[in-house]
């Protein structure tokens, strides 16, 4: 779990900085950059309910896999901004799409015996881009890190003490 726990707080560091610079962003945008980080390890539910049940159940060929790729993304962000007012849609399929970016950017980092990721643009390309072999997905200090700078990010934003604009007059 501490892949999921990582991408996480990764969309919560990249939610609270773009709130920095964008005023109308609140805490329920952050979640939404959050949710987006995650959204594409919701391919796991194969865990819980596999292919071939589905594939069974359906009578049709089925793969939960392309959840983990930019077209699973997509289709994911539009049926999440489904159950919003219209006029919020276009902010929630951009920051989610967001932190489903963060996702995809990290897990093209992972180790990989091939050399090579995942096809992470599919359906636009079959494309396996090569992998610089970062780190395991079973890896602790990647999840360290980006603890540490959640902290760090929470505290900047939530806890610091209001600076004073004035010189003390």
């Amino acid at each position: 779990m501490a892949d999921v726990f990582t991408h996480a707080l990764t969309g919560f560091i990249i939610g609270v900085s773009l709130s920095w610079w964008v005023d109308w962003m609140c805490p329920a945008h952050i979640s939404l950059v959050v949710l987006g980080a995650i959204a594409p390890d919701f391919v796991k539910i194969n865990l819980v309910i596999s292919d071939a049940t589905v594939a069974t159940t359906l009578g049709i060929p089925f793969s939960w896999s392309p959840l983990h790729t930019l077209g699973g993304s997509v289709i994911m962000a539009l049926l999440c901004a489904l159950v919003l007012a219209p006029q919020y849609r276009t902010q929630a399929i951009a920051l989610f799409l967001i932190g489903a970016t963060s996702h995809h950017v990290l897990d093209m980092a992972l180790v990989n015996a091939s050399g090579y990721s995942y096809a992470v643009l599919w359906p636009l390309s079959n494309y396996h881009p090569p992998s610089p072999n970062l780190y395991r997905s079973s890896d602790r200090w990647p999840a360290l890190v980006v603890t540490v700078l959640a902290v760090l990010v929470w505290y900047l934003r939530y806890r610091r003490p209001a600076q004073s604009s004035s010189s003390g007059a």
